[in-house]
């Protein structure tokens, strides 16, 4: 009874449309409330769920994002990216999708890429011809790539659950990231010969230096970061504190658009937006602590294999549930509630629990763009003044190239552990 009303409450507020962080929270509150367990429970939980070294480095993480957006960082990334490809038909949508890859490389979050990219690309895709709920889904659905290219927060997350070191998820997303910026390319292209789209002039040489030599400190910084923890000349949080201290400099001296008159609100913006993540990983640790008292993980693992033990049929199932999840639920409440639980199956079929890691972050990535809670669609939407319903189904050519990506990472383990088997060796 008492986990019906845990369910209930937590679906209402969610249909209510309460922040995720309060509907685990107020739901856990009335479980509580009902069992007769004393509430001190809640801060001991939420303590512990954020008792974690590594988790330090979100705040870090997020400060380098942002001083990177200030430090006009998105308007370089997409200049360089239309120099490269804009000459090709459906350049500009080419150009959005390069951009998101190199931005994913300094935000590590969806919901910064498909703000600040859409920003400048949704109305310049308009004025060149695009329609423009194709430029909000094409910005939409490549922000998913910012959480699988390294760093990301996600990876960070599902790193401290599984007990995986944050260096080997990072460079287990790298090459899915990049898999699905092509594919998402090539998506563009078809759609844009198929349509019509226009394609820009051909950049001299001496333009694309120079835009490659103004985009070269953008892409240094994921280097850095990346080089840094793999050679072990800084952990994961360090990394991030690097990463500050460099997009600081950068934004300040090189790309000239950060004040010292921009930094406190910067602090500020950094600080809420740490705050809220590390307040809703607290929350969902009381509400997966909740789930794990009354034995649903277990439940749930012996209901999927109940269905089949087969590899192939089990990974089927796990895909289907994070898809689901991935179009209700915020990605983090989501990776700390459900990971534990589908990670001891994904085990049990002999998959690796990097491999399934990366598995899970692509499939509740593809659920920030599919509704009813796909908030990269709101942010677009809300960019381009669009219905969402009309960005959802501009959307679809890319959820189904970025459903085949997904498949290919799932039952290809390589696609993910080549890279970290390679530059870390084999675990």
């Amino acid at each position: 009874m008492e986990v019906m009303v845990l369910f209930g409450v937590f679906l209402l507020l969610l249909v209510l449309g309460l922040p995720i962080a309060f509907a685990l929270g107020i739901s856990s509150l009335a479980y509580l409330l009902l069992e007769g367990i004393s509430l001190t429970i809640v801060p001991q939980r939420m303590y512990s769920g954020i008792d974690t070294f590594v988790l330090l480095c979100i705040p870090g993480f997020v400060l380098a994002g942002n001083l990177m957006n200030v430090g006009n960082i998105t308007e370089h990334i997409v200049r360089f990216s239309n120099a490269v490809v804009g000459h090709i038909r459906g350049g500009l949508g080419l150009a959005n999708v390069g951009g998101s890859m190199i931005f994913g490389g300094i935000s590590g979050t969806a919901v910064a890429d498909a703000a600040s990219i859409g920003s400048v690309m949704i109305p310049g895709m308009a004025r060149s011809g695009y329609d423009k709920p194709f430029a909000a889904a094409v910005t939409a659905a490549s922000s998913t790539i910012g959480p699988i290219i390294p760093p990301s927060v996600p990876m960070i997350i599902v790193g401290s659950l599984a007990g995986v070191s944050v260096g080997r998820m990072f460079l287990a997303g790298a090459v899915p990231g990049l898999l699905l910026g092509v594919a998402m390319m090539i998506t563009v292209y078809l759609l844009a010969v198929k349509r019509g789209y226009p394609k820009e002039r051909r950049a001299t040489l001496r333009e694309l230096l120079r835009e490659g030599r103004t985009a070269f400190w953008a892409l240094l910084m994921t280097v850095i970061i990346l080089y840094g923890i793999i050679g072990g000349f800084f952990t994961p949080t360090e990394a991030s504190i690097v990463a500050s201290l460099y997009a600081l400099v950068v934004g300040m001296y090189v790309y000239k658009g950060l004040t010292w008159r921009k930094l406190p609100a910067i602090l500020t913006d950094t600080v809420l937006t740490s705050s809220a993540l590390l307040l809703l990983v607290g929350l969902a640790n009381l509400f997966g602590w909740i789930l794990t008292s009354q034995q649903i993980p277990q439940t749930i693992a012996a209901l999927i294999m109940a269905v089949s033990d087969n590899p192939i049929i089990v990974i089927l199932i796990l895909n289907l549930i994070l898809l689901f999840v991935g179009a209700f639920m915020e990605t983090i409440a989501a990776l700390i509630i459900l990971f534990p639980a589908l990670l001891g199956v994904a085990t049990g079929v002999g998959m690796d629990p990097v491999h399934f890691a990366v598995m899970a972050v692509l499939n509740l990535m593809i659920g920030l763009t599919t509704p009813p809670v796909g908030v990269c669609l709101f942010v677009v939407s809300g960019i381009g003044k669009l219905q969402m319903l009309t960005v959802a189904r501009a959307i679809l050519p890319f959820l189904a190239c970025n459903l085949v990506v997904l498949l290919l990472v799932a039952y290809v383990p390589a696609i993910s552990l080549w890279l970290p088997d390679l530059l870390m060796g084999a675990r």
